[in-house]
């Protein structure tokens, strides 16, 4: 009876040996073993990881990475019930969404934490744990520049709460990406600033309704009183608000990084940055190795190669991300020259334990404005 209580505990210590011994490999050991392993899969918030795995399988032919696009709220859900029901299927998670990711999945064991050796003296502790960060992406206040050549036509949030925006503004509905529904929390989080642009730009202090905490929860209110238009992707978005012919075009939250698409799609995306009390928010994408990946060093090694290699924009394994809009963490990869500098980026930096903690109330809002 001991001997059977004994055995399990022993297997997990060697599970947690082999892992350690793993995550202290050079790339060169590791590119040995992934090559038995033969192949990779990862879940990925972005489509770029199409270009990624052109660039992987040229690097280690020995190796097929299959890539599946999918959103961070897709992977959170599929992990969850592939692990509860005994399958190992993915190796690695490149997602956002933190405030989730951290309490429903890494608290719950079902992924862990990698920093490839080769890299991580150059990153920042703050982007090593308790998740490796690979980029800062956004969620922020995009306009039509061929449209408004001077600038934003909206310089503070709470201009499109008024009827010159009514039903012209546009967002992905905050149920089906989480990034969203931190932007609408992050908002809700920063009362004093929501107050003090309210009284910046209708010149009298701010009446919160009796059932609501603060400016920012007003905003909300009223920002879906103001038809606020969801829809179900970001292309929706970026097509309404950045479609060059368009002569009186809406405004929409979005992804900052989906500019790099203006000349292939026609259109004219720009971040309106000059915008009181903030834009909207930086938020971290993570690399994680899912919990019994079925093929752990060749997860280890995609991880170190999206990386990207010591030349400034990162070469072919992170040129894809290097694009106007997007930070890396690694500071060796210079951004792209187009970007905002990320020092003057008006946005939000979002806590996941705080965001966390205040999601739940500020998605019961939103649902009850639906």
């Amino acid at each position: 009876m001991a001997r059977s209580l004994l055995l399990p505990a022993m297997l997990l210590a060697a599970d947690g040996a082999a892992a350690q011994n793993l995550d202290t490999m050079t790339r060169e050991q590791l590119v040995a073993q992934a090559v038995k392993e033969g192949s990779v899969t990862i879940f990925s918030l972005s489509s770029r990881i199409a270009r990624i795995e052109k660039a992987f399988e040229s690097a280690y032919p020995g190796i097929d990475l299959i890539g599946l696009d999918m959103s961070s709220v897709k992977q959170i859900a599929r992990l969850e019930a592939e692990q509860q029901a005994g399958v190992n299927a993915v190796d690695v998670l490149y997602l956002a969404d933190t405030p989730v990711v951290y309490d429903k999945l890494l608290k719950a064991g079902r992924v862990q934490n990698y920093v490839p050796p080769r890299v991580a003296g150059e990153i920042d502790a703050a982007h090593k744990a308790p998740l490796l960060v690979h980029r800062l992406s956004t969620k922020v206040l995009m306009y039509n520049e061929a449209a408004h050549p001077n600038g934003s036509p909206v310089t503070n949030l709470w201009q499109l709460t008024t009827p010159q925006w009514r039903g012209k503004v546009l967002m992905v509905d905050p149920a089906q990406r989480g990034e969203l529904l931190d932007l609408m929390t992050e908002i809700a989080l920063h009362p004093d600033e929501m107050a003090a642009a309210y009284k910046a730009q209708f010149g009298k202090d701010i009446a919160v309704d009796k059932d609501l905490k603060g400016a920012g929860e007003q905003y909300i209110r009223a920002l879906f009183k103001n038809d606020l238009i969801l829809v179900a992707n970001s292309d929706l978005v970026n097509k309404a608000v950045g479609d060059k012919t368009s002569k009186n075009p809406p405004v929409g939250f979005s992804t900052y990084s989906d500019r790099r698409d203006n000349k292939k799609e026609g259109w004219a995306l720009q971040v309106a940055n000059a915008v009181e009390p903030a834009t909207g928010i930086l938020f971290p994408a993570v690399l994680t190795i899912a919990s019994k990946a079925p093929h752990p060093a060749a997860a280890r090694l995609l991880i170190d190669f999206m990386f990207g290699d010591n030349s400034p924009t990162g070469g072919p394994a992170f040129e894809p991300f290097n694009v106007p809009g997007d930070y890396a963490t690694r500071k060796t990869i210079a951004d792209d020259p187009d970007s905002v500098p990320l020092d003057k980026l008006k946005a939000w930096r979002i806590d996941p334990a705080r965001t966390a903690a205040a999601r739940k109330r500020i998605n019961d809002l939103i649902i009850s404005l639906q």
